[in-house]
């Protein structure tokens, strides 16, 4: 057995292409992957943060706002996508009026 860790996420093929990151506490911001480190610390080159709406924290508003090149700490990474090859749908559990089934 090596002593070599092995990452589980291969962000190596996301490099120079786009990503949406959610981080904890409720920020989101999608920009380009530029680098990566063993501990997820990620380098996003034209980032741009969405915003919550004020009074559904739960919810996205249309508002953004532009970062240009950050450092998103890899304690805070959540979860990491391609913006790419992936789009939003409808929650199946809700119903129309908006209340769960």
């Amino acid at each position: 057995m090596s002593g070599r860790k092995e990452t589980v996420l291969d962000l190596a093929k996301f490099v120079d292409k786009g990503v949406q990151v959610k981080l904890t506490g409720g920020r989101q911001v999608t920009g380009t992957l530029k680098g990566y480190d063993q501990l997820l610390n990620l380098v996003l080159d034209e980032a741009i943060e969405f915003e919550r709406e004020q009074d559904d924290p739960l919810k996205l508003s249309a508002k953004t706002r532009q970062l240009g090149l950050i450092v998103c700490r890899g304690t805070a990474v959540m979860l990491v996508s391609p913006t790419e090859g992936t789009e939003e749908i409808k929650n199946p559990f809700q119903e129309a009026d908006g209340a769960q089934a």
